[in-house]
C-alpha cells in the first residue's frame, strides 16, 4: 500500500478508469467527493484501487462511528447471512427485528412507554415520523427549521431547506410545511441566550400568527444540524421548544440521524439539553455501515396508525439488524460517548488554534466529536468562502485525507471520522488538514494583495 501523500498524481490509473466509467454510466445528479474508489477499508483508513491509503474524516457522512468493517459487525453479518438474508418482516417475522427494537426502546430518551419500527434509510424514518404525528394528532401542519436537512424523498425534501442543491426543479412539494429560524449565533452579534430567545420568539410568532398552534401536528428539529453546517441548538432553545410542544399537544420530533449513537458525546444530542422528544428518527451509525433506520418514540403515538399503516419491504432487514445489534454492543462496552468527548476536545482545540492563526477559519462549533469550522474570506471579511473550502478538500485529498463539506454555501469543513480512529490516525489526519488550511490561507492572502 502507498501513502496517498507520497503519490506523484492522484487519482491513480485504476481510479481514473473507474471515474470515466462512472461518468458514462451513473446519473449526473449523483454527487461525489474526490475520486477515491475503495478497494478496502478498516477502522479510519481507506485504500483505493491503486493502493493509495487515506485517513477518513468523512466516515460515510457519519455512518461509521465504529469504523470501517468492525470485526464484530462483520462477524454478525456473516453469521446472519449464513442463516437467511431476507423474509420481509411484514410477512415472516424474525428475532433480530424484535431484539433491535427492544435495544432502541431501552436506549432512546423518554420517561414513557416507547415502541419502535425499523426502516432502511433516514429519509424513510422522517417520512414515517410525519405520518405517525399527523395520524396521532389529527392535524396537518409541520414546522421545520432553516438550514435543515431531513432527506431527499418528497416529504423529507419538503422539510429540507437547501433549495439550490436539493430542491430546484423538483416541486411541487408537500403542503402544510412551515419554516422557522434556527438559532444560529455566528454573525448574529447576539449572545447565546439572546440568539436562542430571538429564534424561539420568531418560532412562536410563526406558529401563532401563520398557522395556529392547534393545527400543528409536529415540530421536527436536528439538535445539531448536519448538512446545515453543524449549528447546535442551545439547551435553552430546545427546552423552550419542548415546553411549547407539550403545552399545545404538538409532537416534537428529534432528527438524530447524524447526531445520534454517541457522535456528540452522549448517545443522543437531546441529552445535552436534558429533554425528551416524543419521536426520534435514527439511522446512519446505528448500522455500522449497513443501511438501517428507525423511528422510536412514545407508544401511544407509535400505535396511532392502524395495522398496515406502517411497513416496507426491506425495513429492518435481518443483515442490517444483526449489524446494528453488534454495533450497539460495541458502543456500550467501549463507552463510545466518552470517546467522542475526548476526540471532540482534541479536534476542537486544533480547530480553535487555526482560528487564531488563519483569518480564513471563522466559527468553530459543534458538540462532542460532531465539530466543524467555517471557512471565510479572511482579511477582515467573514463572508462564506465555498471556493476556499473546496480547495481545502482537494488539497487534503492530495495529502491523503478524505473530507466532507457542509453548509448552505459549502464552506463548512466537518469532522465525522469514525470514533474508533486511533490517536496516531487522528494526529496524522489533523496534520494533513492543517497543511491544507495553510495552503488555502496563502491563496486568500494572494488575492488580498492583488486587490490592495
Amino acid at each position: 500500500m502507498k501513502d496517498a501523500a507520497q503519490s506523484p498524481q492522484l487519482p491513480g490509473p485504476q481510479c481514473q478508469a473507474y471515474l470515466a466509467r462512472r461518468n458514462a454510466a451513473v446519473a449526473l445528479g449523483v454527487a461525489n467527493g474526490p475520486p477515491v474508489f475503495a478497494a478496502g477499508a478498516s477502522g479510519a483508513t481507506l485504500t483505493d484501487l491503486d493502493g493509495h491509503t487515506y485517513i477518513d474524516f468523512a466516515g460515510g457522512i457519519g455512518t461509521l462511528n465504529v469504523g470501517h468493517a468492525h470485526p464484530e459487525v462483520v462477524a454478525a453479518v456473516q453469521a446472519q447471512a449464513a442463516r437467511y438474508l431476507h423474509t420481509c418482516f411484514n410477512i415472516v417475522m424474525y428475532p433480530e427485528y424484535i431484539e433491535l427494537a427492544e435495544a432502541l426502546v431501552d436506549l432512546v430518551p423518554g420517561s414513557w412507554p416507547k415502541k419502535a419500527m425499523l426502516q432502511t434509510t433516514g429519509a424513510e424514518a422522517v417520512e414515517n415520523a410525519i405520518k405517525v404525528a399527523r395520524r396521532a394528532t389529527g392535524r396537518q401542519a409541520v414546522v421545520a427549521f432553516e438550514n435543515a436537512f431531513h432527506g431527499r424523498t418528497y416529504m423529507a425534501l419538503s422539510l429540507t431547506a437547501k433549495a439550490p442543491a436539493y430542491k430546484s426543479g423538483f416541486g411541487p412539494f408537500a403542503s402544510e410545511v412551515y419554516r422557522a429560524p434556527f438559532p444560529v449565533r455566528y454573525r448574529s452579534g447576539l449572545t447565546e441566550a439572546e440568539c436562542s430567545e430571538a429564534a424561539f420568539n420568531e418560532f412562536r410568532r410563526l406558529v401563532e400568527t401563520e398557522i395556529n398552534a392547534e393545527q400543528v401536528a409536529a415540530v421536527i428539529i436536528e439538535p445539531v444540524q448536519g448538512e446545515g453546517g453543524f449549528h447546535a441548538a442551545s439547551p435553552a432553545f430546545l427546552q423552550a421548544l419542548r415546553a411549547y410542544c407539550t403545552q399545545h399537544g404538538i409532537v416534537l420530533i428529534a432528527d438524530e440521524i447524524q447526531s445520534g449513537f454517541c457522535r456528540t458525546g452522549e448517545w443522543f444530542a437531546t441529552q445535552h439539553a436534558g429533554i425528551e422528544a416524543d419521536l426520534y428518527t435514527l439511522a446512519k451509525s446505528m448500522g455500522g455501515g449497513l443501511p438501517i433506520a428507525a423511528l422510536v418514540g412514545r407508544a401511544d403515538l407509535m400505535d396511532a396508525p392502524a395495522v398496515g399503516g406502517l411497513g416496507g419491504t426491506y425495513g429492518g432487514n435481518p443483515l442490517a439488524c444483526a449489524a446494528a445489534l453488534a454495533t450497539i454492543a460495541v458502543m456500550r462496552r467501549e463507552d463510545y460517548a466518552a470517546r467522542a468527548r475526548d476526540l471532540g476536545a482534541r479536534v476542537r482545540e486544533r480547530f480553535a488554534a487555526w482560528a487564531g492563526q488563519y483569518g480564513i477559519v471563522g466559527d468553530v462549533r459543534g458538540l462532542g466529536a460532531m465539530v466543524a469550522f467555517e471557512v471565510v474570506r479572511g482579511n477582515g471579511d467573514d463572508s462564506p468562502a465555498g471556493d476556499l473550502a473546496a480547495h481545502i478538500v482537494q488539497a487534503a485529498y492530495q495529502g491523503g485525507l478524505v473530507l466532507v463539506k457542509a453548509g448552505f454555501y459549502g464552506n463548512v469543513i466537518r469532522f465525522l471520522a469514525p470514533l474508533s480512529i486511533t490517536d496516531e490516525e487522528l494526529a496524522r489526519g489533523l496534520d494533513i488538514l492543517g497543511r491544507a488550511v495553510a495552503d488555502a490561507q496563502r491563496i486568500a492572502d494572494a488575492r488580498a494583495s492583488q486587490t490592495a
